[in-house]
């Protein structure tokens, strides 16, 4: 359900999350205030206004916890990209050089860009991840690993090569870890029902003005579905309209793109 609601437009999800249960909270205060009358629930306000202060705390502290979560995980998908655009570029410019071996590799790595972009990004959006690009990244581990055994570069710079590449393997099993979303399940249940549980509890309350009662009820209630929202708009980093790019990784492959067909003018002009 977080995953279907994650990937619907925002005016969608506000709807579902946010406006009709509002609606359906207001109603039900009315629908209460009608049956049940003022008398018997001024009764109650004394006794109730503790508990639903203690009921609030709880919840709210709850929600916070939950919206600062998601917003953490959120930030460390889009610095898992960060990380593994800057070791592509990285490990493009050690691998620089005339040798077949060097432009296997370069070549390795603009296939992975690529296909980390076209093919696995709508993939994550799904939950899944492209064989493709694994198959990519082990063609980027041979033709590295190729490179070595040639002798074409010292070990220092080959020591290099392989930690942005081991980088780049760990961000990429981070984006996709990610992608499966960052809430479990039970923590979902509980910020759902206790939402539902915190707004029904103003119905033990009564007011003379009920209409001022029903703006309370409709306020608190617009208050917890918009941070759930919230919850679930970020929930899913690669899927929807609030979702992580690929734009670092674009930019890499630009440059890298760029770089070869300058090299190959080059080598053609040289001929």
């Amino acid at each position: 359900m977080s995953l279907f609601l994650s990937g619907c437009p925002l005016w969608l999800t506000a709807i579902l999350i946010v406006i009709v249960p509002t609606i359906a909270a207001s109603w039900g205060s009315a629908l209460v205030r009608g049956r049940v009358g003022l008398a018997l629930l001024e009764a109650n306000n004394e006794v109730a206004g503790f508990k639903f202060a203690v009921v609030g705390v709880i919840y709210a502290v709850l929600l916070a916890f939950a919206v600062i979560v998601v917003w953490e995980r959120y930030t460390e998908a889009e610095v898992a990209v960060v990380h593994e655009a800057g070791a592509a570029a990285t490990l493009y410019r050690l691998a620089a050089g005339p040798e077949p071996e060097a432009v296997r590799v370069r070549a390795a790595l603009e296939r992975y860009l690529e296909l980390a972009i076209e093919r696995e990004w709508p993939k994550m959006a799904s939950e899944k991840e492209s064989s493709e690009v694994t198959a990519a990244l082990s063609s980027l581990y041979t033709a590295t690993l190729d490179l070595a055994a040639s002798g074409a570069r010292p070990n220092a710079v080959l020591t290099e090569m392989f930690t942005q590449l081991g980088v780049m393997t760990q961000e990429r099993h981070a984006r996709v870890h990610f992608a499966v979303g960052i809430m479990p399940s039970v923590l979902w249940a509980a910020l759902s029902l206790g939402g539902v549980l915190t707004v029904a509890f103003t119905y033990f309350f009564g007011a003379k003005n009920w209409r001022a009662q029903i703006l309370m009820t409709s306020t608190l209630a617009l208050i917890v579905f918009m941070g759930l929202f919230v919850i679930v708009a970020i929930d899913h980093p690669f899927t929807g309209p609030v979702h992580v790019d690929s734009v670092p990784l674009q930019r890499v492959l630009a440059d890298v793109s760029a770089s070869s067909g300058g090299a190959a003018a080059d080598e053609s002009r040289t001929q």
